[in-house]
């Protein structure tokens, strides 16, 4: 087995304090982590070589006996009784530690336990959040009118929404747990759905208020009368005042749009008169006005 230098794995000298180490783990594996690299190959086996390395340098116990056996240390009491066989069967041959190398430590479990020396790929190093997930959601005004129900389909997974009327263009909603799996037993990441409201009518919004601007004749302005408006889930009707002036603005109360999460609640209606001139006028017409206007002068 070819020996891995845990400490060159996260760029820290032999000295490194458990700060170091922990300072050192946190950046590479930031840097390697699966969710940044997606179909990396070459990350995803240098992420494992970085928790791997953690694994046995932020342990006291385990460090110590990687300083000494390297690689194998998991297997550092078998061989310390492998060495003490080999004593007793030549107690002129000095044993110590320091005299085997790295590959030394390799061979010899290499033959002893079939390559069982390696590090396990599981690991107690510091658990990780998952990344958080981001998606935009478009929508018409008409839809987040009422209360609505949407699927959302996130790297393979089906993820089902109820939007509550009143969303806004531009909000932001979380979705806890929904995000990238977490590493080292860390916590999943989030879902955040960004709602990009096109509209589509005639309203225009303003917070929990809608505005519109409803043509007025001139019979209707000058003489008063009834106008049937449409809202955007019904009709109602408006009495017009006689000599109704153009730009004036009439509020319809509760009928604006529903106030998010607030269940009854609405803002208003505001109605803006836009007075329409006649065309086409006849010569009746045309003598008719030019007796009213002789009347007014």
């Amino acid at each position: 087995m070819a020996y891995i230098n845990y400490y060159k794995i996260l760029g820290i000298e032999k000295s490194a304090t458990e700060s170091d180490i922990k300072k050192a783990y946190r950046k590479m594996a930031r840097k390697y982590h699966p969710d940044l690299n997606p179909n990396d190959k070459e990350a995803e086996t240098k992420f494992k070589q970085i928790n791997e390395a953690n694994e046995v340098l932020s342990h006291p116990e385990n460090r110590k006996k990687y300083d000494e056996y390297g690689k194998d240390w998991k297997h550092a009491e078998d061989f310390e009784k492998a060495k003490q066989q080999q004593q007793t069967q030549n107690p002129f041959q000095q044993q110590s530690g320091g005299n085997y190398s790295e590959s030394d430590y390799s061979d010899f479990f290499e033959s002893m336990f079939g390559g069982r020396g390696a590090s396990s790929r599981g690991g107690s190093g510091v658990g990780f959040r998952g990344q958080d997930y981001n998606a935009e959601l478009q929508l018409d005004l008409k839809e987040v009118y009422t209360t609505t129900k949407r699927t959302l389909t996130i790297n393979g997974k089906n993820i089902r929404l109820t939007i509550p009327a009143g969303v806004k263009n531009g909000q932001q909603i979380k979705i806890k747990g929904q995000g990238g799996e977490g590493v080292n037993g860390g916590p999943k990441g989030d879902l955040y759905i960004k709602f990009s409201i096109a509209n589509s009518t005639e309203f225009k919004r303003n917070r929990n208020d809608l505005y519109k601007t409803v043509d007025l004749n001139l019979y209707s302005a000058m003489l008063g009368g009834e106008l049937t408006v449409e809202t955007l889930d019904s009709k109602v009707k408006l009495k017009v005042k006689p000599e109704t002036q153009t730009g004036t603005k009439v509020k319809l109360k509760g009928k604006g749009f529903p106030v998010y999460k607030k269940e009854g609640e609405f803002g208003d209606l505001y109605i803006t008169y836009n007075l329409k001139l006649p065309t086409q006028l006849t010569t009746k017409e045309k003598e008719l006005f030019n007796k009213l206007q002789n009347l007014r002068s």
